[in-house]
């Protein structure tokens, strides 16, 4: 994969020059003639922000900038992304359960280990969905741009982007209502959206009819499994 102008979107060899240790000119863009990557020499606070607020620049900094599988340095990403991924779905899966039906010392070993298969399935068979939808509809809808490998890329931009569940970690710590983690569903749902934006240069709400649909049939397929298993 090629670099990108982070304000445009079109393709750029490189980023920046270095000249020394410590001593760099950053590239400008061929299209717009603006600094191709300005995120280079800002802190990473500053992406951070912009990544929250959903700018589309950010966004290209980093699934084409730094998640550039060609450098050799995101080897093993994949995995690690889908671990956390995983992990923090799991959680997710587990507040909703002691929302629902409460957790206490005096269950026995059977209820915890049933409860944990239901969590283990909801949340395997939830994210199948949920990617196979995803890339389902990028196949039919959507083009990706050349050099973008549809399964492995794609699917890293898509754990990337969910870094909203992050905020899962916090329950840990402090009590919120379990409404709360739908409100970090929607955010990572418009994350899902905007990345999915970026890579197919296609139009917001074509991107976030697709991430709602997906979404939706992971919600749904999670219900369906907690009537069955009820």
């Amino acid at each position: 994969m090629e670099y990108r102008c982070v304000q445009c979107g079109f393709r750029i060899k490189k980023l920046y020059v270095q000249y020394s240790p410590g001593n760099i000119r950053l590239m400008k863009c061929e299209n717009c003639k603006a600094v191709a990557d300005e995120y280079i020499e800002c802190e990473l606070m500053i992406l951070l922000i912009d990544l929250i607020l959903h700018k589309p620049k950010a966004y290209r900094h980093l699934l084409y900038n730094v998640l550039n599988q060609e450098t050799g340095e995101c080897k093993g990403l994949l995995w690690k992304s889908a671990l956390g991924f995983l992990a923090l779905d799991a959680y997710r899966c587990l507040l909703l359960e002691m929302a629902r039906e409460g957790w206490d010392a005096s269950m026995s070993f059977s209820s915890v280990t049933w409860t944990c298969v239901k969590i283990l399935v909801d949340v395997f068979l939830g994210n199948f969905f949920l990617f196979y939808l995803l890339l389902l509809m990028t196949r039919i809808s959507f083009t990706l741009p050349v050099g973008f490998s549809r399964h492995k890329d794609f699917t890293l931009a898509i754990l990337v982007s969910s870094y909203f569940k992050l905020l899962l970690l916090a329950m840990m710590i402090w009590e919120f209502p379990s409404s709360v983690v739908f409100i970090i569903d929607l955010f990572v749902l418009s994350s899902n959206a905007m990345a999915l934006k970026v890579i197919t240069e296609s139009t917001t709400e074509k991107c976030i009819g697709a991430c709602f649909t997906a979404h939706a049939a992971k919600f749904f397929a999670s219900h369906l499994l907690k009537w069955c298993f009820a």
